[in-house]
């Protein structure tokens, strides 16, 4: 077994050269997971270097402290487009440009782009919450076990707007009913509501998810390595031809425009809010805000 990490030890990368697997092990649990530039360059990094390494059949994606991730960390907003953020001291940056946002998003978005469509095996263990940027990492895992109490969707959409992240996967992988549900609404769903729709692998109690997911990762390191190379090239083609035309440009695309809104009187803006009230007390705002009782 060995072991390294970047991102000042966020990220993880062990590989278990007698099974042929490697983990990557998103490792920051105080945030729970979030993730930044920085860090998803990381990820992206040992990615890569196991895509290139012959003895590696299968990647095992996973967070640590029993959450696998809430995707990007939206503490500083603008940072993620180069500028000095909202909240600090009281005070706002201004908004990035419309060519500053393509620009980002199309390199955010070529990330998403290049794990969908990742040369081996990819097993999620998914775990506590997958939100946001960690939501559609565990919908592109080939194989996901997912713990039946996981909280998933993407709660950004009330304050982003519902363009957000890679459409296409969502309606293909969610199907549109449920698709149109969790982005219209921003409602975090626990797993254990989806387990009739087969989305997932398998969905389990949240004890056997680490064991499930090592499980499912050492039986697809079984198969044989080229032959899985050629399949995932294969299905890739399949559903680039029938579900992802236009993907790799419409995500970013919308995702740009898409979160460059203007409120009106009586809606929830979390990036104002945020630096009036501070982050914790945005976030409770937020649901307050949204919250409908039910009938």
């Amino acid at each position: 077994m060995t072991s390294s990490s970047a991102a000042d030890g966020r990220v993880r990368y062990e590989v278990d050269d007698d099974h042929r697997i490697a983990t990557l092990t998103l490792n920051d649990p105080g945030r729970k997971n979030s993730y930044d530039a920085t860090m998803r360059d990381g990820m992206a990094r040992f990615l890569d270097e196991a895509a290139e390494d012959d003895d590696i059949t299968v990647v095992l994606l996973r967070g640590a402290g029993g959450v696998f991730s809430t995707g990007a960390d939206m503490n500083n907003a603008y940072a993620w487009y180069g500028g000095k953020g909202d909240g600090e001291n009281g005070t706002r940056s201004r908004p990035p440009s419309q060519r500053r946002r393509l620009t980002v998003d199309r390199k955010s978005f070529g990330f998403y782009h290049d794990f969908l469509g990742y040369p081996k095996v990819t097993v999620g263990e998914i775990s506590g919450f997958a939100l946001g940027g960690g939501f559609e990492l565990a919908l592109m895992t080939d194989l996901a076990v997912v713990a039946r109490d996981t909280g998933l969707g993407m709660p950004a959409t009330r304050f982003l707007g519902p363009a957000l992240g890679s459409l296409h996967m969502f309606f293909h992988r969610l199907g549109p009913v449920l698709a149109r549900r969790m982005l219209l609404t921003g409602d975090i769903v626990a797993a254990g509501e989806l387990e009739h729709l087969g989305v997932f692998t398998e969905i389990c109690d949240p004890a056997q998810v680490t064991a499930r997911a090592r499980y499912w990762a050492e039986k697809a390191a079984k198969m044989p390595a080229d032959g899985v190379v050629i399949a995932k090239e294969a299905f890739r083609l399949v559903e680039q031809s029938q579900v992802y035309q236009g993907e790799e440009v419409a995500s970013y695309l919308f995702h740009a425009y898409g979160t460059n809104l203007q409120f009106s009187d009586g809606e929830f803006n979390f990036v104002k809010t945020r630096a009036e009230h501070g982050t914790r007390e945005a976030f409770r705002l937020r649901d307050e805000h949204f919250h409908v009782p039910e009938p």
